[in-house]
């Protein structure tokens, strides 16, 4: 039996069933029931916490103490998704004898004419639930399941991660998260990177260009300048500028974000976005103008990001989402960070997992990609930048 502990939850029915057998308390066979679940941890109180009820504080600093906690499961991601695009978050909490168990934050994303679909968490990689113990994770995934059918959500969708390396084979096509572990200095970061890539930072330096820490409405516009473009020459809908806004709003607030421009002849020319949490971070975004990809912006983007980290206590970087092999991956790759296998499931409106295709493969749309994708890449900025958001909205990635 894999009794390997998950970076949130396993999301599966086989996860329940294995962690309430190692603790000797479930004799039946087949998959556990919610009853079960229950029933073991009935000494836990759950309860529902809206965006802006108080009491966040304390979810918070759980979050940032957990070893799996992440950036997305704070309060600001779900504040953040509110305030540009309208979906109301909530976070499922769970108590025991006064004292805060677990949570699992989520969000209700709806399409027109539909009801609300619930997503823990929509437009990052990863939610799920964090808590004392797997069993008190697993409660609160039971438990979002057995609401869902009340609520009258259409479903539910948690985004999960596990929290070790599997073996190549086993990657082989599936979406991962890069993440590399940090050490106490940027000169021991830089000593750590084999000398192919110290030459490469070092050659984007030569090339004359230079990397800042930066902040406010200004550092935000001139990264939604590069990203936009960006996003509109890969074919795909940009986030409104309302978006970011209320990213740097929720997470500024705490000092929780920062942002890095690479300049050229004091233009820019990269940019990338950076969430914090306790001693870990996440980099969502991060873009380059693509007629300047030969000075290698990307080299010391990734390089001041990664430096500035280690000088503020950060102990792990998850580099993001990337195709096992493919382009991004070996990109991420080089700088010492490992696979971590992404575990999306989702449950229909009844609670029950439907089959058919995982949530994180695409189904039928997948094959019509390059054609929206060739179709998008003619529009020109305005357009995109204009009709992108509406899209992008619907588009949970």
């Amino acid at each position: 039996m894999n009794r390997a502990r998950c970076t949130h939850l396993d999301c599966s029915a086989k996860y329940v069933v294995d962690r309430l057998q190692s603790c000797a308390i479930y004799h039946a066979s087949g998959e556990t029931p919610i009853a079960t679940v229950e029933q073991r941890l009935n000494d836990l109180i759950f309860s529902y916490l809206d965006n802006d009820a108080p009491g966040h504080e304390a979810l918070d600093a759980f979050v940032r103490a957990h070893p799996q906690g992440n950036a997305y499961q704070l309060t600001a991601w779900r504040r953040a998704v509110a305030h540009a695009y309208g979906y109301p978050g909530k976070v499922l909490v769970a108590h025991r004898d006064g004292a805060l168990a677990g949570l699992l934050p989520l969000c209700e994303v709806a399409r027109p004419l539909s009801r609300p679909r619930w997503i823990s968490l929509p437009f990052c990689d990863i939610g799920g639930a964090l808590g004392v113990s797997p069993e008190v994770e697993a409660a609160l995934a039971a438990r979002l399941r057995q609401d869902v059918a009340p609520a009258r959500a259409a479903g539910l969708e948690l985004r999960c991660s596990a929290d070790h390396v599997l073996d190549e084979a086993a990657l082989e096509g599936r979406k991962v998260r890069m993440v590399l572990d940090l050490p106490d200095s940027a000169a021991a970061l830089m000593q750590s990177y084999p000398p192919k890539l110290r030459s490469q930072v070092k050659k984007a330096e030569k090339n004359g260009l230079t990397a800042e820490v930066a902040s406010g409405a200004e550092a935000i516009a001139a990264f939604y300048d590069i990203y936009s473009r960006n996003m509109r020459r890969l074919g795909s809908p940009p986030h409104s500028r309302a978006w970011f806004d209320a990213v740097a709003r929720h997470y500024g607030a705490a000092g929780d974000m920062f942002i890095v421009l690479v300049r050229h002849e004091n233009k820019a020319v990269g940019a990338g976005w950076v969430l914090l949490c306790g001693d870990k971070a996440v980099i969502p975004w991060a873009s380059t103008l693509a007629e300047y990809n030969a000075l290698a912006p990307n080299m010391l983007l990734y390089w001041t990001i990664q430096a500035q980290l280690c000088e503020r206590g950060v102990r792990q970087f998850d580099f993001g989402r990337s195709t096992f092999g493919e382009g991004t991956y070996k990109f991420k790759k080089q700088w010492g960070a490992q696979p971590v296998a992404l575990d999306w499931k989702e449950w229909d409106a009844q609670g029950v997992a439907p089959a058919g295709v995982p949530a994180a493969s695409g189904g039928k749309a997948a094959s019509l990609r390059p054609l929206i994708e060739s179709a998008w890449q003619k529009l020109p900025l305005a357009v995109t930048n204009s009709l992108g958001p509406r899209l992008r909205r619907y588009i949970t990635l």
